[in-house]
């Protein structure tokens, strides 16, 4: 999309100064210096990961982007040999401690990578909402495409509404694609409908299937949802009118987004950063490391939904939008990023992170996710309110 280009990259250095402030309150860094000026001792300098070519990110390609306040934007290229184990990725905010005697290359001796924000703090809230409902609760997460290859009848679809039926979850977060643009039929061109009465139908059957549940529905777009804007961040959806009944129980919420569910924040996005992340991520490790792992803790470290610069093609970033509706707030208790990677469930640093996996793969059902969440009583310490979750097949 046309953007101004001073305008992205006054996004970008507000991030770059935003968490290099962050990193020196945590390491007790003293003073950034320039990644340019020549100087015979070890200097700790502010910038961002980049790559010096066109093509992939590799050890031999890194270059430090410097930070404008102390570097005017200046870049040089990066000597990784001195590492024992490091983990970058383009557009990563860190600082970087080393020598630098000529000014055109930086020797890496240590990397301070990204510091998490703290938990929504309860402590914040009125007594009575703290203490008030701490029963448990259960959240049934599941991500599209919801037909099949082959077909546009929602069978699966049913199914999960038959499931939501018998299960009869507290509250259902489905996220899109509702209508995707990668179906054989979408991509070549045989629907005999407009997108939008086919997505509003398929919103209709939800809804209504779901009224005897009683389960709050909370629909995240997708840049995948063909009839939707194909932006980043995206807007709620907007096409469907709901009546006075359906509004108490029906949610359309941005993608990305963060939700306060009884207390339990939850992070939400339906973009796969994983895979995106994957593809450009470089590793080194003396002991065995867990890819999933490591891009997750860069996601909450970098504070933001999506810290990959610059973005995948298929990804369309608006950074005036970005800044606003794109960044973390706070670290969430539950993070659910769906992917076309392999389904998991993982504990980093104090989140629990959810790969549901989508709801069908190809002409074959695939998974959603379950989990068990109760808030806890205010206590000092962070303690997770998430009691059980689980992967299942549908």
């Amino acid at each position: 999309m046309l953007q101004k280009l001073l305008d992205v990259r006054d996004v970008l250095s507000f991030k770059i100064e935003e968490l290099g402030c962050a990193l020196k309150d945590h390491y007790k860094i003293e003073e950034f210096s320039s990644v340019s000026l020549p100087a015979q001792e070890p200097v700790t300098v502010l910038g961002q990961i980049g790559c010096d070519s066109n093509g992939k990110l590799n050890a031999k390609s890194v270059v430090m982007e410097g930070d404008l306040e102390h570097s005017s934007g200046m870049h040089v290229p990066m000597d990784l040999s001195e590492l024992k184990e490091y983990s970058l990725f383009p557009g990563q905010v860190v600082a970087v401690e080393g020598l630098n005697s000529t000014g055109r290359r930086l020797i890496a001796s240590r990397i301070f990578e990204g510091v998490p924000l703290p938990f929504f703090n309860a402590i914040d809230s009125t007594k009575e909402e703290v203490l008030g409902d701490l029963k448990q609760q259960m959240i049934l997460v599941a991500c599209g495409p919801y037909t099949t290859s082959d077909s546009i009848t929602y069978d699966p679809m049913m199914d999960l509404i038959e499931i939501i039926k018998k299960d009869q979850p507290d509250v259902c977060i489905l996220l899109g694609p509702f209508l995707d643009a990668k179906h054989e039929q979408v991509e070549n061109c045989q629907l005999t409908e407009p997108f939008e009465v086919i997505f509003n139908r398929c919103l209709k059957g939800i809804i209504e299937g779901t009224q005897s549940s009683g389960s709050h529905l909370i629909f995240v777009p997708s840049l995948r949802d063909v009839h939707h804007e194909f932006v980043y961040p995206q807007p709620p959806f907007s096409c469907y009118s709901l009546s006075k009944e359906e509004k108490q129980r029906v949610h359309f919420v941005s993608e990305p987004c963060m939700l306060n569910i009884n207390g339990v924040t939850f992070g939400l996005t339906s973009t796969d950063i994983l895979f995106h992340m994957g593809a450009e991520e470089i590793s080194s490790s003396s002991g065995g490391s867990d890819r999933f792992s490591r891009i997750l803790k860069h996601i909450l470290t970098q504070r933001s939904y999506y810290p990959l610069y610059p973005p995948a093609e298929e990804v369309n970033i608006d950074y005036e939008s970005f800044q606003s509706f794109a960044q973390m707030t706070v670290r969430p208790d539950v993070f659910i990023v769906p992917s076309e990677l392999r389904y998991f469930i993982k504990d980093v640093i104090g989140c629990i992170c959810m790969n549901p996996g989508r709801l069908t793969k190809g002409q074959v059902g695939g998974t959603y996710g379950r989990l068990y969440i109760r808030r806890m009583a205010v206590r000092e310490e962070h303690q997770s309110p998430c009691i059980a979750a689980q992967v299942v097949k549908i």
